[in-house]
């Protein structure tokens, strides 16, 4: 298998979009199956959306999910962004020259003009357009200039912009998920190529940059499909040949409509405050539009690597469940070894998580929680003596007197055995529940008011986990005073 090298290439403009990271997984996994290199190129040349800090949070992010790429820009021990790999700049604002190079050929070949119309113009071009219902497009006013009308221009300062010449026919290319795509050329506007400011547009740069950082695959959203004739045509204006294309489905809300930050979170680093993992984020975002097997959902990083196929992406969109989500970040937050989950937990609980106690109540709950940012709320009473009104220690059976004889009896049990019987919730299972049937009791009688005065809750964990979490001094504090409030 040929080594492949893929690339994502986003722009600077603020957080990572879910969708970013779903492109860089699957050039991540076809770069690693092949043996090739995965890269990271910045195209920041529109540059009014720049977003200060845009660029380290983005490697920072890709960072802690543990997306490393093989080239392009990196974080420094000192903070510093600098470069790694032979085919840099890595950042289209440093390649400047590279671009007027090309630009220039392309000129002198006949497949670019300067174009010289204000934003006036074109702004009553095009509404002049839609009123009698024609697709906008350039007029090529400007192409029908001569060259010495051009260049007379040029030589006082004019401003100008340059435009790619569509030549008559049709362009057609092979996409590896969506077949043969052809469409014909009188679709296709004379698309701005270099600005007057002397950055180029996405379309000249991600073409000269693809090309000359050897990436032998394109892996994007489908929303560039309508770009890539232009692409594919300078390709050919430059007698270079193009690399495999391939764009992926979108993604969308669960009622259908394109994915927006108005129907809930888009970006990555908003999922990773919630608390959800990095794996089960990069299980979640991998499956959002290829599963390698159909009847699995759970798959380590390693597996998708090996798996990935791209005639298994799929051409329909991709929904985001976050019941899914959910599911998948409790199956990993059940996962984690008891060391894991504390330097998890840390940064969500106000909580010092080196107390046992409150280490304890984590371990607990989360069995129960699909965020760690939900833990906090759930491991409350567990630190703090609960306050509550006796009443709710009656289980609907019985009376208080039944409730106040069955803590009696689990005072007595607990104040009786060693630490070591409660150094774990199966021991303690084990001894409760041999006392009830040994006495002939019930599971609710007992049960009951023993959970309540632990937890002060009506709902809580059983309470063999709060006996095992609370320790043996705690709980009989928790259960005396039940007792006394009988």
């Amino acid at each position: 298998m040929t080594p492949a090298r893929t690339r994502i290439a986003p722009s600077p403009t603020g957080y990572v979009h879910i969708g970013t990271l779903r492109t860089a997984l699957y050039n991540y996994f076809l770069a690693k199956q092949t043996g090739g290199k995965y890269i990271i190129r910045i195209e920041d040349t529109d540059r009014e959306r720049l977003v200060e800090g845009s660029v380290e949070n983005l490697l920072e992010t890709m960072k802690f999910l543990g997306l490393e790429h093989d080239e392009g820009p990196v974080i420094d021990k000192d903070g510093v962004i600098e470069e790694i790999g032979e085919y840099g700049p890595y950042t289209q604002s440093a390649r400047l020259h590279i671009y007027a190079d090309y630009v220039n050929q392309l000129i002198s070949q006949g497949n670019a003009y300067h174009c010289f119309c204000s934003k006036e113009r074109l702004t009553t071009m095009r509404e002049e357009q839609q009123a009698t219902k024609q697709s906008p497009k350039y007029d090529r006013t400007c192409l029908r200039l001569s060259e010495n009308e051009v260049q007379a221009k040029l030589s006082t300062g004019e401003n100008s912009v340059v435009r790619l010449k569509i030549p008559e026919g049709e362009t057609i290319f092979e996409d590896a998920v969506r077949g043969l795509i052809k469409i014909n050329n009188s679709e296709v506007d004379d698309q701005v190529i270099l600005k007057a400011d002397g950055f180029p547009t996405y379309h000249l740069a991600v073409v000269v940059d693809d090309h000359l950082m050897k990436i032998t695959h394109i892996l994007r959203g489908e929303e560039w499909i309508s770009s890539t004739p232009k692409h594919v045509l300078l390709y050919k204006m430059f007698g270079w040949e193009a690399p495999v294309f391939a764009h992926l489905p979108l993604l969308l809300n669960p009622d259908k409509s394109k994915l927006s930050k108005r129907q809930g979170d888009v970006a990555v680093e908003d999922y990773l405050k919630r608390g959800y993992l990095p794996k089960a984020l990069i299980n979640f975002v991998s499956l959002l539009g290829f599963n390698p097997k159909g009847d699995q959902e759970l798959y380590e990083i390693e597996e998708f690597t090996e798996l990935f196929d791209l005639s298994k992406v799929n051409k329909s969109g991709a929904v985001l469940n976050m019941e899914k989500l959910d599911w998948m970040n409790n199956h990993y937050l059940k996962a984690l070894s008891r060391d894991e989950l504390k330097e998890v937990a840390r940064p969500f609980v106000q909580a010092n998580v080196d107390n046992e106690l409150v280490l304890n109540a984590i371990m607990i709950e989360r069995e129960r929680v699909s965020r760690l940012d939900e833990l906090q709320e759930k491991i409350g009473y567990y630190l703090e003596e609960p306050a509550y009104d006796g009443a709710i220690l009656i289980w609907k059976k019985a009376d208080a007197g039944d409730a106040k004889a069955q803590l009696e009896g689990m005072l007595k049990l607990l104040q009786g055995v060693e630490d070591d019987a409660l150094s774990s919730i199966e021991q303690i299972e084990t001894l409760i529940k041999n006392y009830i049937e040994a006495n002939g009791l019930s599971n609710g009688n007992v049960l009951w008011p023993l959970r309540t005065a632990l937890s002060g809750r009506e709902k809580s964990s059983s309470p063999f986990e709060l006996i095992w979490a609370l320790g043996k001094t705690q709980s009989l504090n928790r259960i005396e005073k039940g007792i006394s409030l009988l």
